[in-house]
């Protein structure tokens, strides 16, 4: 018999609120502005397939990669003295070589050249 009554002023308490936070809530028209989303100053109503700059994005990739590297040469220089350094010289030579050809391959395809 607690439990049921328990239960029933449990409900009652939740509508309770809800139907105050309906009546305390109520929103106009005059704050759709308010609700619509923000977009770093673009209308969010407007056309959808605005032209996107191609360098914005390959600075976000350029910036990725480099921060891809730093997270990897990080603990290479960390874990130095306890591997044998053969075997890391091997690593860390070949993760530079790569790193190397990816610029390379940038610089060659023009990737780099922010006015064209």
């Amino acid at each position: 018999m607690t439990v049921i009554l328990s239960m029933f002023t449990i409900m009652m308490l939740t509508l309770l609120i809800m139907m105050m936070i309906m009546l305390i809530s109520k929103k106009s028209m005059m704050e759709l502005q308010k609700m619509s989303p923000f977009e770093c100053g673009f209308n969010p109503m407007s056309n959808k397939r605005l032209p996107f700059s191609i360098h914005f994005f390959m600075i976000a990739i350029i910036f990725l990669i480099f921060d891809v590297e730093i997270v990897i040469i990080m603990p290479m220089i960390s874990t130095m003295k306890l591997s044998m350094i053969k075997y890391w010289s091997t690593t860390s030579m070949s993760f530079i070589l790569m790193l190397l050809m990816g610029l390379y391959y940038e610089w060659f395809n023009g990737l780099l050249n922010w006015t064209k």
